[in-house]
Formats: structure tokens, sequence, C-alpha cells
């Protein structure tokens, strides 16, 4: 069993949730989830630089003077890549480049990433996360209070206007709950902090995902 530490709002730990980890795969996987954070990295790129080769460059083809006796070095035409104007060599083309993983795959990167934090004591859980109107102040003090001064995700339970409100300026801190949840955003942060109602949703359901790969509260 794992002790997961839970904190107040103030930084003190009030109490310890024992975890089961074989709820969460046993062990962790690492190969699956590095195949996860590159399928979910390489969604992020758009895939549309493109440049244009010497085919579709304008300009005609007629070789510019004769190869041997010129004392010139041995050019092509004007749309060789070596001509001011001319095409690229290895020109780009747009690419999709996109890696498809199944709905299983999805949901077992999430466990062992999940796992992974536990092991390595990267997640705590937060009781009474209550913010009654949006103050950046506040949340800053509250990480603080944890001693968290790394890249740090946030799981909610459920959408909180002012919690989003209060941490979109804190460059270090991410904020998604339950149902957004995956392996890449959970690996990619230093930390992470759950909520005790997010903790009750991702022990209630081990974990498990909808068809999109994240975690269906």
């Amino acid at each position: 069993m794992l002790e997961v530490p839970v904190y107040n709002t103030s930084g003190e730990q009030i109490d310890t949730l024992k975890v089961d980890e074989e709820a969460f795969g046993g062990t962790v996987n690492a190969p699956l989830l590095k195949q996860a954070v590159v399928s979910y990295g390489e969604k992020r790129h758009r895939g549309t630089a493109a440049t244009r080769s010497r085919g579709m460059v304008r300009g005609s083809t007629r070789k510019l003077f004769r190869q041997k006796g010129t004392g010139n070095a041995r050019r092509g035409p004007v749309r060789t890549n070596v001509m001011r104007g001319g095409g690229m060599a290895f020109a780009k083309r747009p690419r999709d480049r996109r890696r498809k993983l199944p709905k299983r795959m999805r949901r077992a990167a999430l466990k062992t990433a999940l796992l992974a934090k536990m092991l390595g004591q990267d997640l705590l859980v937060l009781d009474g996360l209550r913010i009654d109107k949006p103050a950046t102040r506040e949340m800053a003090d509250i990480l603080k209070n944890l001693k968290i001064n790394r890249s740090c995700l946030l799981a909610l339970g459920d959408r909180d206007r002012n919690v989003y409100l209060s941490s979109r300026n804190l460059p270090d801190l991410s904020v998604s709950i339950v149902e957004e949840l995956n392996a890449f955003d959970v690996a990619t942060r230093q930390k992470m902090i759950a909520t005790t109602e997010a903790m009750q949703v991702l022990l209630g359901q081990g974990g498990e995902g909808d068809e999109s790969g994240e975690v269906k509260a």
C-alpha cells in the first residue's frame, strides 16, 4: 500500500491516504508511458510547414551555360537551390505526425503516470480548496505553503471558475479536471496536486478513461 499525504491549504499535513498500487497497474510501465508522451506530443505539432522545391518555382529549365569551357562553376537552370530565388533542397511537405494509441493503452498510460507520481512522492492531496473570488495571490500563497516552486498540475473533481481564474497568471501551474487528465500532462509536470474530490474519483474509477483516453468521472 502506498501512503499519499493529505495537506490543508496552510501547508499542514492532516492525514495520510492509503492507495493500493495494484489499482494503478502495480508497477510503472516506462515504455508505455514514453510511447504515450510521444504520441500526445506529436499531436501538438500542426504539421503545416511547407517550402517550395525547385519543381514548384517559376523559371526556365534551360541550362544557363555549357558545362565546360567557360571557367564558371557548373550550374543548371535558375530554379536550382544554389541560385537566389530558386527552390529549396529537400523541401518540407505538410504531413500528419499524429500517432494513434488504442483506448486501453491510453488508460493504462494514465494509470502508470499517476503511479509514478505517487511512487516518487510527487503527488499530494489537498483538502479544503475553496476560493470565494478570483485571486492570484491566494493561489500563490497556497503553493508557497505547500512548498511547491516547480511545474505543477492541479487536478480538480469538477470545474471551478474561481480556481481557474486564480491560477491562469501562474506560469508553472496548470489546472485540469479529472475528466481531462492524460498521461502527457501528468508525466511532464514535476509535481501534482489532487483535491480530495479528484482523488476520490481517481480511486473510485481506478484511473479509467473514456474513449479519448481521458479519465471519466
